[in-house]
């Protein structure tokens, strides 16, 4: 694999999901990340298991969003240690962090507190709201952030439940976040090799959420509506555009824009070309007048026969579809494997674990995974590479402001 951050060493001081994901993501193309953490108990991500998953015995959480990194175990309330992060921070090229300012800043570990220290440093930072306004110093986590606040809850919602869904999984908006931050790293690194200068990155879970409901705000302001509106599987403007349950209690979500280049073909693969000439159905224009009738017709169709009859004659025709999958489905499915989305983690005991790598390649390779580290497993090998010598090193031990 090609390794386009090798040679690139990342200092990240974060906690949970959001900006130790964008580490994982620079350390998966090439990057030294590593990761500082409070030597008594670490990362709270650390052994989080989700509520509801019984019986759950791997810190699979953290292994997503900290593998490959090597972890450091400073007490930066200690003023030995923030010596120790300031020379580890001359000799890095990011520094990653989503503290809150009031934090940072009592901790003599913002923005100018480091590029004193280092002035080419990329300084970046994650917030829930944002680095500017009024809440600018309020925390957040995704759940709120990025799926209520950003609007993604209200424009899931559909009517059918007491409420907004709740967020479909842990960390969801985190790791969309968290890409988007590397991401804006690659670009300031890109940024400090043509010019010399090193700026410093925002990112938010907020403005991730506004990014990925861009069209129901576009929408909202043109027409003075709450949210693009949510097409209804009995009324949907194209009912190629729609999802259907099969025989055996799947579904199959049907994506012809152009329907009227598919609708006649696909009648014929299902076997009922009498649709295709009924006047009801003749055109886009007549089957959106009569949309009901038609996915009522569509809906018998597929109710007839299994999803697995469905694999084999949808496949004989050009229109897009897709099984609605399930995320173990996704991880079995050999598209997803042939493509390395997933890659197998070994972990201690001869354990497993599948962890998803960043939807981008390099030269047609994806990178294998490193299991994240114990807590302060680094410490002193990363010491000694920044120039402190074994005295010293015993030292801080000795104060407590290392493990």
């Amino acid at each position: 694999m090609t390794k386009v951050f090798e040679g690139i060493r990342v200092l990240e001081l974060a906690t949970w999901g959001y900006i130790p994901s964008a580490g994982v993501a620079l350390a998966d193309w090439g990057a030294e990340v590593i990761k500082i953490e409070h030597p008594a108990h670490g990362d709270p991500m650390r052994g989080l298991v989700l509520s509801g998953l019984a019986g759950a015995d791997v810190d699979f959480m953290f292994q997503l969003m900290s593998r490959g990194k090597r972890s450091v175990g400073l007490d930066l309330t200690r003023p030995e240690a923030r010596e120790v992060l300031l020379a580890l921070a001359a000799t890095v090229d990011v520094f990653l962090t989503n503290y809150l300012p009031p934090v940072r800043r009592k901790l003599g570990v913002d923005v100018d507190d480091l590029r004193a220290a280092n002035p080419r440093l990329i300084y970046a930072k994650g917030s829930g709201l944002g680095p500017q306004g009024a809440e600018a110093d309020v925390g957040g986590f995704d759940f709120a952030s990025y799926w209520a606040r950003g609007g993604l809850a209200f424009v899931s919602d559909t009517g059918l439940e007491n409420g907004p869904p709740p967020m479909p999984g842990g960390a969801f908006g985190d790791l969309q976040a968290g890409l988007y931050t590397a991401g804006g790293v690659a670009g300031a690194l890109f940024h400090r090799e043509r010019t010399g200068q090193a700026p410093v990155v925002d990112t938010s879970l907020l403005g991730a959420a506004v990014w990925a409901t861009a069209p129901h705000i576009a929408a909202s302001g043109l027409y003075g509506i709450d949210a693009a509106p949510r097409p209804q599987h009995d009324r949907p403007p194209n009912v190629l555009s729609n999802t259907y349950a099969t025989a055996d209690g799947r579904h199959v979500t049907l994506v012809m824009l152009e329907s009227d280049r598919f609708w006649a073909p696909l009648m014929e693969v299902v076997g009922r070309r009498d649709l295709a000439d009924d006047p009801r159905f003749a055109d886009a224009a007549a089957r959106r007048e009569n949309n009901t009738a038609c996915v009522r017709e569509l809906e018998a169709i597929f109710a007839a026969r299994p999803l697995d009859e469905w694999r084999d004659v949808l496949s004989r025709q050009r229109g897009v579809w897709s099984v609605v999958q399930s995320p173990r489905e996704v991880a079995a499915d050999p598209q997803v494997r042939a493509n390395g989305y997933t890659r197998t983690l070994p972990l201690d005991g001869g354990r497993t674990v599948d962890v998803v790598t960043p939807p981008i390649q390099f030269d047609g390779a994806r990178p294998d995974p490193v299991p994240a580290p114990a807590l302060g497993a680094d410490t002193e090998l990363v010491l000694l590479e920044s120039g402190l010598d074994w005295d010293r090193i015993a030292a801080l031990k000795e104060a407590g402001a290392i493990t």
